[in-house]
């Protein structure tokens, strides 16, 4: 009854910290304490997008009650999440004013949705903040089809998604430059293809894991399907349509490795069956020689996208260090 009671009292602190998002304009986020379960509506029982995992911040759009919170992820999911101090921390409000020296009368774009302005046109790269709905903004390139170069009214620079959903622009844009390539995070190649393999995965967070799923459509994905039509979509290029079958293709290219920590950004990553959560259960494994079941892009910093479950929540991302995705993982390396 004692931690019940402590659990309703932080989750009321929480809510009544957040301001009413229709009388204050400026932008409450949160970081992410605990890995917690990202829903479609406020029930235990509604479908999932996915987890959203520990460090990871998100915009506090409301409070459903005193048990859930309406929030919009990184990549512009919107559902909600539990208001429990232990799986969120408000970290307060940012201001999404337009005032201020800088841009002003040659803007030509208004952002109409929130979106992570970042230092890079990479999903890796630092986010200087989250811009607002209703600012404005001179939009000054097009790297790739996935990115603008923005300037907002402060004169800051950095790069939004090109997705109709965060972003309109309402005048002339320069032609895309050829010369400014999307970069990684120091840990990828940095190449335009590879940014655009990853940002079209990432479009799919969240689409349902259906094992021997259909290559025909995109409504469900297992492992080898997601990365397929990744390629498909971003470069037209048409894998193996099973994992064992992209390893291959992977190792014919030449350039593998069995250290993940030697991967790029882009590379595809292979893995063996699941054995449990602790090393010793990998032990003698052969990396060139087991069977691989399950395949996933690597997105640097020790992350994976991929979709292996049902239960999990679909296409996600991962950490894998010290989990059992270190401990499975077989070899990987550029598809490229």
């Amino acid at each position: 009854m004692k931690r019940t009671l402590m659990y309703l009292l932080a989750a009321v602190m929480v809510w009544v910290s957040i301001p009413n998002s229709q009388a204050d304009a400026a932008v409450t986020t949160g970081s992410i304490q605990s890995g917690v379960i990202f829903r479609k509506s406020p029930s235990a029982s509604a479908s999932i997008i996915r987890m959203i995992s520990k460090g990871e911040e998100v915009v506090v759009l409301a409070t459903h009650n005193s048990y859930w919170l309406q929030v919009q992820d990184v990549y512009g999911s919107i559902g909600y999440i539990s208001s429990g101090s232990k799986y969120i921390r408000i970290n307060g409000s940012s201001s999404g004013s337009t005032g201020g020296s800088g841009v002003t009368s040659d803007n030509n774009a208004t952002i109409v949705g929130s979106v992570s302005f970042r230092t890079k046109p990479a999903t890796s790269a630092t986010r200087i903040r989250f811009m607002t709905k209703g600012e404005k903004v001179k939009v000054t390139g097009k790297p790739n089809a996935y990115w603008y170069a923005v300037t907002d009214s402060k004169g800051q620079s950095g790069y939004v998604s090109t997705d109709s959903k965060y972003i309109q622009v309402t005048g002339t844009i320069p032609d895309p430059t050829p010369t400014q390539p999307p970069a990684g995070n120091g840990t990828g190649n940095g190449t335009t293809q590879v940014e655009s393999i990853i940002a079209a995965g990432m479009k799919y967070l969240g689409t349902p894991y259906e094992y021997g799923s259909s290559r025909d459509n995109t409504n469900t994905f297992d492992c080898s399907d997601l990365i397929r039509q990744m390629f498909k979509d971003a470069i037209g290029v048409t894998l193996p349509a099973d994992s064992r079958g992209q390893g291959q293709y992977v190792r014919d290219k030449g350039a593998i490795t069995t250290d993940w920590k030697q991967l790029k950004r882009g590379d595809l990553m292979f893995f063996m069956d699941y054995k449990g959560t602790n090393s010793s259960s990998y032990a003698g494994k052969k990396p060139l020689s087991e069977k691989i079941s399950h395949a996933g892009i690597y997105l640097g910093d020790g992350k994976v996208l991929h979709t292996y479950s049902k239960v999990s929540g679909g296409v996600r991302t991962d950490s894998i260090s010290g989990k059992h995705w270190e401990y499975r993982f077989l070899y990987g390396g550029s598809a490229l």
